[in-house]
């Protein structure tokens, strides 16, 4: 699979500051979209976040069933200092009404030009009045994860979204600080976004149970081990 993942990202590279763009096409009882953000709801929540300046993009194919394949890149290892990462999805999506619906899931994260074993995520969640509500289980090469993740997109006060995330990390093996070891640790992420003026504006606190000299042992989701306040700007030019 790591070597066959490649063929289908071939099809599209794009670059970070075409935000959010989707491409659409019926193909009989299937529906094709390439873009530069995941565009399955679950899988959108759960595949790792492109890095800032890196060449990024994928694919979805979905049936009128409900079952759906699709790859996405976070990177594609263009950018100094980043490899070339792909995550591969299949899962089986229904809406109960036009209300309340549920999905299920996997994704393999895989790393074709790095010498690193490859991780799987299970995931399952409900969509609640355009709100998403869901959780993951995945394995990692050095810890196991256990995730839990919400977006309010069926209600958002003022035109502001608001998406959370939290992490429970196991280690397979205890990391050596300062005055002992970890064995395991949290993060979390709260995000809210809004469009303004054709930017799309994205104000993001992150932290982790972890500080000071145990910030070595941190390997999460978050791009600091510490509390951090980052505050993106990104506008679609086609």
């Amino acid at each position: 699979m790591r070597k066959s993942s490649c063929l289908l990202l071939v099809s599209l590279i794009v670059g970070s500051t075409a935000h959010a763009q989707i491409f659409q096409r019926e193909l009989g009882d299937f529906d094709l979209k390439l873009g530069t953000t995941p565009t399955r709801s679950m899988a959108q929540g759960l595949v790792k976040p492109a890095a800032v300046g890196s060449f990024h993009g994928g694919l979805d194919l979905s049936h009128d069933s409900g079952l759906y394949v699709g790859q996405y890149a976070p990177s594609m290892g263009i950018s100094p200092g980043k490899n070339l990462e792909i995550d591969s999805y299949v899962g089986f999506k229904q809406p109960f009404d036009q209300t309340l619906g549920y999905e299920v899931g996997m994704i393999h994260y895989s790393y074709p030009k790095v010498d690193t074993l490859d991780s799987q995520e299970l995931f399952g969640g409900l969509t609640l009045l355009g709100s998403r509500f869901g959780v993951a289980f995945s394995n990692d090469p050095d810890k196991q994860n256990n995730t839990l993740f919400a977006d309010l997109g069926g209600n958002q006060p003022f035109g502001i979204g608001v998406s959370m995330k939290y992490t429970t990390h196991q280690l397979n093996t205890p990391v050596a600080v300062d005055g002992g070891y970890v064995g395991s640790f949290t993060d979390w992420s709260v995000k809210l976004s809004r469009p303004f003026m054709g930017v799309d504006l994205d104000l993001i606190y992150s932290d982790s149970s972890l500080s000071g000299s145990d910030c070595s042992a941190y390997s999460g989701h978050n791009s600091e081990c510490d509390g951090l306040v980052t505050l993106k700007a990104a506008r679609a030019f086609y």
